[in-house]
């Protein structure tokens, strides 16, 4: 019961953690206008901005969370951010937009490497993908929250004012995560013989190197979660591709999409978690091998559905599949990537892989992104923000043999990282 409270507390905070990201994407319609921002000074705002610091803090992160006290590191994490959230609110242009957003960058950084090794040590393997699964559940119904504030509140409170109520309600809950003990850091056949020490820094990144180097397997899901999110980073345009190029109103299309956020992508992060365990286990494939049929299957609906037109049967269901898909990813990655290192370097391989899957796929969509978006609009390219989307869809897409190759080789990998950490 204790591990499920825990799981369940994280999972808030996972929650407001993407709330509080995608906030400035949902209001997208808003912040842009206001502040007179470029689609190039956009991207920037949504992704370097933010992931730069984000990305290698983690990182760093995520080796102290391997050596220290992961309940007061998270509350420490929590409380920053919150407080940057609430200056993100006095915003005035680009520059004091900019500045906040890489604070917020550096105590975002600290959650997932921190919770993912927690919960690994509070559930079983066999669980891990549900685990795994139900805690990135705060990622789609984060953003659908966030795009339902957008709907509801925007037009009554203003953006401004939902950042600081944002900001004041994450920094009660950052407190609240000392009333946590921490975990006992369990185990595995990966383990080395000095398992109960705590590493050195220089003797994780160099346990992390190991694994690297000596699992095929790990580097390539990695990489098809590397190319899965460029087109996360270009999907910050998509509020401003409603509004624009699909003749929505901003704030009915915020809230249509955050509801559809919220169910679909529930549904995918249970049904991601759930199934991928049972795949795993009833098959001598990875998980990854569950994702590249899931996005082998939806890759056509993905292209078609941004040429449809709006409110057709066939543009909701490419709506409603990509938050679906949002939610799918998330267990069976985050448990492969870990199955296959030593648990000392749990919360490390995490940051490794949140900084691969930010510092390189989300600001390659997002400020690729807006780049392309101006290159198009200044060439008279009628839809720009259509065929920019369709364009980073189709790089996207090489995620599936990704997939496919890191499931053939999961078994043999997670065989041979015992061998070679057993010597």
């Amino acid at each position: 019961m204790q591990a499920y409270r825990l799981l369940f507390f994280l999972t808030l905070l996972n929650l407001l953690n993407f709330i509080d990201r995608q906030l400035i994407a949902s209001f997208a319609n808003f912040i842009v206008p206001d502040l007179g921002l470029t689609d190039t000074q956009y991207g920037f705002l949504t992704s370097l901005a933010f992931i730069l610091f984000y990305s290698i803090m983690g990182l760093f992160m995520g080796a102290l969370a391997d050596m220290v006290n992961r309940p007061r590191l998270i509350a420490f994490g929590v409380v920053l951010w919150s407080i940057f959230t609430a200056i993100s609110g006095m915003a005035k242009g680009f520059i004091s937009m900019m500045i906040p957003r890489m604070f917020i960058g550096v105590g975002e950084s600290i959650l997932t490497p921190t919770s993912m090794s927690l919960l690994s040590d509070s559930f079983p393997s066999s669980r891990l993908g549900f685990a795994s699964g139900f805690y990135y559940m705060g990622v789609p119904v984060g953003v659908g929250i966030s795009l339902l504030i957008v709907g509801y509140l925007g037009e009554p409170l203003g953006w401004r004012n939902c950042f600081y109520i944002l900001g004041a309600i994450g920094f009660v809950m950052g407190l609240m995560m000392l009333l946590f003990k921490d975990r006992p850091r369990k185990s595995s056949s990966l383990d080395m013989p000095t398992t109960n020490e705590t590493l050195a820094f220089s003797s994780i990144l160099k346990t992390l190197r190991k694994a690297l180097m000596n699992s095929p397997a790990l580097v390539l899901t990695i990489a098809g979660g590397v190319f899965y999110h460029i087109v996360l980073g270009a999907a910050v345009f998509e509020q401003l591709w409603y509004a624009q190029e699909k003749n929505f109103d901003r704030s009915s299309i915020a809230q249509i999409t955050g509801i559809i956020s919220v169910v679909a992508g529930i549904s995918g992060n249970l049904l991601g978690g759930i199934l991928s365990d049972l795949w795993q286990s009833k098959t001598n494939q990875g998980r990854p091998m569950f994702l590249f049929w899931a996005c082998l299957i939806m890759l056509p609906i993905f292209i078609f559905f941004r040429y449809s037109e709006p409110n057709s049967i066939l543009f909701w269901v490419g709506v409603t599949l990509g938050y679906f898909q949002l939610g799918l990813f998330y267990g069976p990655v985050f448990s492969t990537v870990q199955e296959l290192v030593p648990i000392k370097i749990r919360a490390t391989i995490v940051a490794f892989l949140i900084l691969m899957l930010n510092l390189v796929g989300l600001t390659f969509g997002s400020l690729g992104g807006g780049v392309a978006v101006d290159l198009l609009r200044a060439a008279s390219v009628e839809n720009p923000y259509t065929t920019m989307l369709v364009i980073f869809t189709a790089i996207s897409a090489l995620n599936i043999p990704c997939y496919y190759f890191a499931g053939k080789l999961y078994d043999k990998d997670k065989r041979k990282l015992e061998e070679v950490f057993a010597n």
